[in-house]
């Protein structure tokens, strides 16, 4: 049995295998249907499973913890970062302009996959249905391109600021800084759009098993039974064009602990540590937080 994207997220009706259970699986325990009652007809509607990191129950409230805690540094870090440049004058430059971009995306990016991990650790449900898988996906593409163009217009700052100082305010100006701005998402968001176009065409077996913690873009290729020459070029194309790395270190390996340790290092622990190597060795940015800190300080008491 085959089934389409499109009929996934239509619903499709399924009367024989259904009939007379509230919840049927299939016989192999990876494609499973929840049935519900709407003008006596019963509909299904596909779910992937996760399999996340370990199914060993002594490590997951580990696992649970340090992703929790990661994901709320990652959250205040990038957060203060953001509140630092807008509270503060001095900083209202190009460069940070795109850093408080940086920082918003990266927020955003782990809001993406680390509270589902944590939901499914916490209530032990590993399913996440069609609609929300390919919404996971999309975002896990879009917020990583959003990151490599913007650190690609960070650097191209410094690099008028370093070659030509005397014309840097005429160059970088609010203008210019806009329409890269612009430019990063216009690409983000069409990019992704492609890719999920192109996925919504594919049909899937039986087997709907993500050896992974959250929907990536290859692990869902790997389930399909139809051809996914178009989805795996463009994914190559993306790599080349737009340096995205993560996607060609996903595609060529096949170990799903590989994935997995890569995906975690480019999703949480990444955007956890820039708060860091962007404000420990930064004075402006270091005197910023201070300032804000104390004004904060000074209004609690």
């Amino acid at each position: 049995m085959i089934f389409t994207m499109a009929q996934a997220q239509t619903g499709m009706r399924y009367p024989d295998l259904v009939s007379g259970k509230s919840e049927p699986e299939s016989r192999n325990g990876y494609l499973r249907y929840i049935s519900y009652m709407e003008a006596e007809n019963r509909t299904g509607i596909l779910e992937f499973i996760l399999l996340g990191f370990s199914e060993n129950p002594e490590l997951k409230p580990l696992i649970f913890w340090l992703f929790l805690l990661m994901y709320l540094v990652t959250v205040l870090g990038n957060l203060l970062i953001i509140l630092a440049i807008i509270s503060d004058s001095h900083l209202h430059t190009p460069m940070y302009f795109f850093l408080s971009n940086l920082s918003l995306v990266d927020i955003c990016f782990s809001t993406t996959t680390v509270p589902r991990v944590l939901l499914s650790i916490h209530t032990e449900n590993k399913a996440i249905s069609y609609m929300h898988c390919l919404t996971q996906v999309y975002f896990t593409m879009f917020f990583p391109i959003l990151d490599t163009m913007l650190l690609t217009a960070m650097a191209y700052d410094r690099f008028v600021a370093i070659c030509h100082p005397l014309h840097y305010t005429v160059i970088m100006n609010l203008r210019l800084c806009a329409l890269l701005v612009f430019i990063t998402w216009f690409i983000g968001v069409t990019t992704s759009l492609l890719h999920i176009s192109l996925m919504m065409r594919l049909t899937f077996c039986w087997d709907l098993e993500i050896p992974h913690f959250f929907c990536e873009l290859t692990q869902i290729l790997q389930l399909a039974c139809s051809d996914t020459f178009l989805n795996s070029t463009l994914i190559y194309v993306m790599t080349g064009v737009l340096g995205v790395g993560v996607y060609f270190t996903s595609a060529v390996t096949h170990s799903s602990q590989k994935v997995s340790v890569a995906s975690v290092m480019y999703t949480v622990v990444t955007p956890m540590l820039n708060p860091f190597v962007y404000s420990l060795r930064n004075t402006d940015v270091k005197g910023a937080l201070r300032r804000l800190l104390s004004q904060a300080t000074s209004c609690l008491r």
